[in-house]
């Protein structure tokens, strides 16, 4: 299956692009970045810029949560002993010690458990439910999953639990013969989750981790702490926010920024311990760093091992920390060798069939369970299809699925509801297991009526300005600076320019797989840039475009037509020009700062 060609979209929005600059003392170009993000007039652009925790939604707005606060407290007050039924991965892990330090904080006791990822899979069921009860539970709260936990939460209550439900995962549900939908919702006390029905929080967006905290804040505003007090929860939630790859707007923003700022500064020692041991003491953190550093070492901890050691991280100090968080780190390191081994064997699979499925199953016995999701991830970015990523079990399947934008996964698994043991998920993301005589009906019932198209699967890359080269300055590096912290929902700015000449060109990393040019403008502009993409893939194209010899030439710094001083004559290799997408940095060496291009799509100029 060959990769689909890339195409590129300017997004153009109006706006008074020019009017707010001066209102806000920025340049156009930023004012244009924010109205591409839906930010429209003066105080939405007031609010981008400069909202903080104090600009939060009212927790009492969400739906049982004032509610769920006072049975909590109540409980604690009781001396219950309070179960928190937690998930493996990130969002499970932070919104599991949010509540963990919450409740001992108002004088509770609490014990914080979470499923074996392979032996028991995602979320809380019958037989946790069984032992914490034989161990003196009587009240059993959930983060990042309950929603679905039919089973466990009829259990609970049948043994005289009470039970709090705090998801932000989907609610299922049944169609009748008109077509109507019937949600379906496990019989807790209480459920607190922004997407059921006749919730009017204001945001639906959330992470686990962030409706455990708008939990938390009613809990302490009952138990008689002070806002400021739940405020340290916010690094927790941020950084459950981005490892979960929710939409970095609204609220979810406020989290990420203020969570950011928290987190470089942490009084908890075991995150201190991973961060050092990561080599980002010091540094200015970023959402980057949490969803492809410091998330995946947590994540290593559920995925290859039990979740327990990613938990005790969290309670950590001293020595112990620093031994637990290396041990996580060198857990991710081997993490990441299998996920490469995994990919491989899924693009052969896919390679191998005669047609292309709208959404791909693809079975990998010797997967480890716990990787699908992760290769499933990788192999949507590869190919722009959904993807799921199976593994046999003694009882049949177990698997994770990653979407594309423009197809709902949970909403396709509803369709075949029928023929699964367990599922669960979102739009983007599920979860599911099921008998092995069923991976046919699986394979026919999730490609029946997608509803895609195959534009669908043509990968977009959306520019949100085609700006010269020359018009990139520190100053518009420092502005968009101000619009992150970047990821899903708030992309990182993206820059266009044309018919760039490539001057020279080196090969660079410890793969050569970095490249490093020095780009010409129409106008005589120069410019450093950098490309970490996959240089051997450019190399090609560019070899097929203007021939080897003009790239061997460029590599070998031998003179092309049109190099300012230095023609090559009339057998020289002819210049090479690119298109480009782009986000200007400021490099910083030795003490010396350069404006430089990161370059993060190439293409061949049409008519060149």
């Amino acid at each position: 299956m060959e990769k689909q060609k890339e195409k590129w979209l300017v997004t153009t929005k109006r706006g008074d692009f020019y009017g707010l600059a001066e209102e806000f003392g920025l340049d156009p170009v930023t004012v244009r970045l924010m109205v591409n993000r839906g930010v429209q007039n003066s105080a939405d652009i007031r609010k981008f810029l400069y909202a903080d925790w104090h600009d939060e939604y009212d927790p009492h707005l969400m739906k049982g949560a004032s509610e769920g606060a006072a049975l909590l407290l109540q409980a604690i007050r009781r001396g219950d002993r309070i179960m928190i039924a937690s998930d493996f991965d990130v969002d499970g892990i932070f919104s599991g010690r949010i509540l963990l330090e919450a409740i001992t904080a108002v004088g509770g006791t609490a014990v914080l458990t979470a499923p074996d990822r392979v032996k028991e899979g995602y979320g809380v069921n019958a037989s946790m439910v069984e032992k914490a009860f034989a161990e003196g539970v009587t009240f059993m709260i959930t983060c990042d999953n309950g929603i679905a936990a039919f089973e466990a939460v009829k259990r609970a209550k049948e043994l005289g639990m009470t039970v709090v439900v705090t998801d932000h995962h989907s609610c299922q549900f049944k169609e009748d013969e008109a077509g109507v939908r019937h949600i379906i919702l496990p019989e807790a006390d209480v459920i607190i989750n922004p997407h059921q029905p006749g919730c009017g929080y204001p945001f639906k967006g959330l992470c686990g981790a962030g409706v455990a905290y708008k939990l938390v804040q009613i809990l302490y505003e009952l138990a008689g702490k002070s806002r400021e007090d739940s405020l340290k929860f916010l690094e927790y939630a941020g950084i459950a926010t981005v490892a979960d790859v929710m939409d970095l707007v609204d609220e979810n923003r406020i989290f990420v920024k203020e969570g950011l700022r928290r987190l470089e500064h942490t009084e908890n020692e075991g995150l201190r311990a991973l961060i050092n041991v990561c080599g980002l003491t010091g540094r200015k953190l970023t959402a980057y760093h949490i969803g492809f550093v410091l998330g995946p070492c947590f994540n290593s901890a559920g995925r290859l091992e039990t979740v327990d050691r990613a938990f005790a991280l969290l309670s950590a100090s001293g020595q112990e920390a620093y031994t637990i968080a290396s041990g996580l780190k060198e857990l991710n390191d081997s993490r990441k060798t299998l996920t490469t081994e995994g990919v491989k064997a899924a693009s052969e699979y896919i390679d191998s069939l005669k047609e292309i499925p709208d959404v791909l199953v693809i079975p990998l016995a010797d997967c480890h369970e716990s990787l699908c999701g992760i290769i499933a991830g990788k192999v949507r970015e590869r190919y722009n299809h959904p993807a799921i990523v199976l593994t046999e079990t003694a009882d049949g399947y177990k698997g994770s699925g990653r979407s594309i934008e423009e197809y709902d996964m949970f909403e396709g698994l509803m369709k075949i509801a029928r023929l699964f043991v367990r599922f669960g998920g979102h739009p983007m993301a599920a979860g599911l297991t099921f008998k092995k005589e069923n991976l046919p009906a699986l394979v026919t019932g999730i490609n029946e009526n997608t509803g895609l198209t195959p534009d669908d699967f043509v990968p977009k890359i959306h520019i949100d300005i085609p700006m010269p080269v020359g018009y990139a300055s520190e100053k518009i590096v420092s502005e968009t600076e101000l619009l992150g912290p970047f990821g899903k929902g708030n992309p990182a700015p993206l820059f266009a320019d044309r018919a760039l000449k490539i001057v020279s060109a080196r090969i660079m990393g410890k793969e050569g797989t970095m490249r490093k040019f020095s780009l010409e403008a129409e106008d005589g502009v120069r410019r450093e840039a950098v490309f970490f993409g996959d240089g051997k893939a450019l190399d090609a194209m560019l070899s097929d475009a203007y021939g080897s010899e003009a790239v061997n030439a460029l590599y070998a710094r031998r003179p092309q037509y049109g190099d300012r001083g230095n023609y090559g004559g009339a057998s020289g290799p002819a210049a090479i020009r690119i298109d480009i997408t782009y986000s200007p940095q400021i490099n910083e060496y030795m003490g010396n700062r350069t404006l430089q291009l990161q370059l993060k799509n190439v293409r061949i100029p049409e008519g060149r």
